[in-house]
């Protein structure tokens, strides 16, 4: 008996080593500026300030993922991109599920307060972002993100709330 409870406490303990690692991880990238790929990070610090005119972004087309910060809460992720028509997009799936909005609180803190800072390749931009339900827009916006990456996004998708889809406006 004795041996069972010894075997017990070591594997217990040696279980707990790469939970503890992970914990600490993730606490510390929550300090740090952005994230890194597995967990989110803190708001968005280096990196120049775009200004003057809107970019033209179709040069997202060659980037997988951007860095996005909510201002409230200031916290970042790094998050799918797209461009449509001249205008910049990001979108979460999964949102018309329980585990989908437990996992995903993003989208609906940008539709209470949709006031971000994007960083891609280094330059911030701050955006506003602006939830798109439904619309022929959804046509190209669907479009674009199924051609660059493994979606099955499609306007019913978005119009039926599985899909939230946001433009990265320009802020007002």
């Amino acid at each position: 008996m004795t041996i069972l409870k010894r075997t017990i406490t070591v594997l217990l303990c040696l279980l707990l080593i790469p939970v503890t690692a992970v914990a600490t991880a993730a606490v510390k990238q929550r300090f740090a500026d952005g994230p890194n790929r597995v967990f989110s990070g803190g708001p968005l610090q280096a990196g120049d300030m775009h200004t003057g005119p809107e970019p033209d972004w179709r040069f997202v087309e060659d980037i997988d993922t951007i860095e996005m910060q909510l201002v409230d809460p200031p916290k970042s992720r790094r998050i799918w991109v797209a461009e449509s028509d001249g205008k910049l997009y990001v979108w979460s799936g999964y949102m018309g599920t329980a585990v989908g909005r437990l996992w995903k609180r993003w989208p609906v803190q940008a539709e209470r307060d949709g006031r971000a800072v994007l960083r891609i390749n280094g330059t911030r931009y701050e955006r506003e972002l602006v939830r798109i339900e439904s619309g022929e827009i959804l046509d190209g916006i669907t479009a674009a993100v199924t051609s660059k990456y493994p979606s099955s996004m499609t306007r019913a998708t978005v119009e039926s709330g599985d899909s939230w889809v946001f433009e990265a406006a320009p802020r007002r």
